[in-house]
C-alpha cells in the first residue's frame, strides 16, 4: 500500500490562504478567474431539464375531456391519481373531496366532501391525500391525518371510517372482503370491507432517509405484495398479514444515507404468476410470485410503477431515461434519453405506445417497438407526478393542481409538434 505524503507546514499555510481568499475575499487575485461565468453556465445547463425537440408525429392524440377534482397536492409528493372501474373514473384532491366521473364523457356522477366530526368544533373538511382505491363496490381514500374513509362506489354515500397512525399518500387496495391501507410509517393495515373493523396490521422499519412517496400494495390470490423503502418487496398472507417471503430488489449500499436510498415505491405489477418490481436504485426485477424466487434482474429502473405490455415492461429512471426490458429475460430492448432530467412519471402502456408525463405538464408517447417519439400533448402548466393509467384504451392523468385529462391515441399521421 502506498503511503500518503503529508504537505509541509508552508504548503498547508499557502493552501489555507488560498481557501481564505476564495471564500472570504471574493476579489482576491489568487483565485480570480478560476471559475469563469462560462463554467457556471455550463454547470447550470448540465443540470437543467432537456429541451423538447421537434419531431414528426406518427400518432394522433385526442383529448376526450378535462375536469377539475379540486385543489391538488402541489408539492406534497403524494402522486395522487385517478382510478377507473365499471365505466367510471374516481378521483380525489387534497381539498375538494372525492368525485365520480363518466369514463367516456367526463360528466360528473357524484361528489363527496368529507367533514371532520369534532365534538366541540364545527365540521372541517378533511385533506385527502391517498387514493382513491376501488373494488368490491367501494371507493376508499386516505388523508394526511390518517383517516380512512370508505364510500359506496355507486352513490358516493359514506359507509364507514377508520384510522391509521400516520398519513396515507398511497391508494388503498381492495379485494376479497378486505381493504389494505399503506400508511407512511411503513405499516400495512387490513380492514373489513363491510364495517371497517381492523383485522390485522404489519410493520416494516423505515430507513433513515427515503424517497418521498409510496404506492398501493398489489393483490394476488391469497397474497398482498408490498414494495418497501429499504429496497425489498414482501409477500404477506392476505388472511392474517403473516410474511411469506421477502426479496431484495436493490441493495441499499453507499457511503451516505442519500446514496443508500433504494426505495421500491411503485406498486408491484403482477402478470400471471410473475411479479415485476423496480426501485430508485435503478434495479428492475422479475420474481416468481408464489415463492419470491428471482427470475431475472436488470440494472435499470426507477422509483415508480412498471408499465406492462404483452412482451416487455417499461420503466423510467431517476435521470429521465425510459427503458423497455424484455419480459422473459430482462434484456434491454431500447432506451430513450431525450427526456433527461424532466422528472418523469412512471410509464403507462396505451396500445402500441408507452406514455410518460413530466414536470412541465407534457405527456410523451413513445413507440413500444423502438422508443421513438410518436406524439406529445400538454395537459396544462402544472407538473405531472402521478402515474398515468389506461382503462378501456383511454389514458387518464391528474396533475398537481387536481386537473384530470383523458386521451385516446391512434396511429394516423399528425402534424409536427414542438
Amino acid at each position: 500500500m502506498k503511503s500518503l505524503a503529508l504537505p509541509s507546514g508552508t504548503v498547508l499555510r499557502r493552501t489555507a490562504l488560498i481557501l481564505l481568499c476564495a471564500f472570504a475575499f471574493t476579489g482576491c487575485s489568487t483565485v480570480k478567474g478560476w471559475f469563469t461565468s462560462k463554467d457556471k453556465e455550463d454547470a447550470k445547463k448540465a443540470n437543467e431539464p432537456a429541451e423538447l425537440t421537434e419531431f414528426t408525429p406518427s400518432a394522433t392524440v385526442s383529448r376526450l375531456w378535462s375536469v377539475k377534482a379540486g385543489k391538488g397536492e402541489k408539492r406534497l409528493g403524494a402522486r395522487q391519481g385517478p382510478v377507473a372501474a365499471d365505466g367510471r373514473v374516481y378521483a380525489a384532491a387534497v381539498e375538494g373531496g372525492v368525485h365520480a366521473f363518466d369514463l367516456q364523457t367526463g360528466k360528473s356522477v357524484w361528489h363527496y366532501v368529507p367533514k371532520r366530526q369534532d365534538k366541540d368544533k364545527k365540521d372541517k373538511d378533511i385533506r385527502l391525500s391517498g387514493g382513491p382505491g376501488v373494488g368490491d363496490g367501494l371507493v376508499v381514500v386516505g388523508s394526511l391525518k390518517g383517516d380512512v374513509i370508505a364510500l359506496d362506489a355507486a352513490t358516493g354515500t359514506e359507509k364507514w371510517r377508520a384510522r391509521v397512525p400516520n398519513e396515507v399518500i398511497a391508494a388503498p387496495a381492495i379485494g376479497q372482503g378486505l381493504v389494505f391501507v399503506r400508511s407512511n410509517d411503513g405499516r400495512i393495515s387490513a380492514f373489513d370491507a363491510t364495517n371497517g373493523e381492523r383485522r390485522w396490521f404489519w410493520n416494516r422499519e423505515l430507513p433513515t432517509l427515503t424517497v418521498r412517496g409510496n404506492d398501493a400494495p398489489t393483490l394476488g390470490p391469497g397474497f398482498v405484495f408490498v414494495g418497501n423503502d429499504d429496497g425489498t418487496v414482501t409477500a404477506l398472507a392476505m388472511a392474517d398479514g403473516r410474511p411469506i417471503w421477502d426479496q431484495t430488489v436493490a441493495q441499499p449500499d453507499g457511503r451516505s444515507e442519500l446514496e443508500r436510498m433504494a426505495d421500491v415505491d411503485g406498486s408491484p405489477a403482477l402478470d400471471g404468476t410473475t411479479l415485476y418490481v423496480t426501485s430508485f436504485k435503478k434495479q428492475t426485477m422479475a420474481l416468481d410470485a408464489p415463492s419470491g424466487r428471482p427470475i431475472w434482474a436488470h440494472d435499470n429502473g426507477g422509483p415508480g410503477r412498471v408499465g406492462m405490455a404483452s412482451d416487455r415492461v417499461v420503466v423510467s429512471d431517476p435521470a429521465g431515461t425510459v427503458w423497455a426490458l424484455d419480459k422473459n429475460s430482462g434484456s434491454a430492448l431500447w432506451s430513450q434519453p431525450v427526456l433527461a432530467r424532466r422528472n418523469l412519471t412512471s410509464a403507462a402502456v396505451q396500445g402500441d405506445y408507452a406514455v410518460v408525463g413530466d414536470y412541465d405538464g407534457y405527456l410523451h408517447w413513445l413507440r413500444l417497438s423502438d422508443g421513438s417519439l410518436a406524439a406529445r400533448e400538454r395537459t396544462g402548466g402544472d407538473p405531472l407526478r402521478a402515474s398515468p393509467v389506461v382503462v378501456d384504451g383511454i389514458l387518464l392523468v391528474e396533475d398537481t393542481d387536481g386537473e384530470i385529462n383523458a386521451y385516446r391515441v391512434d396511429s394516423a399521421p399528425a402534424t409536427a409538434k414542438n
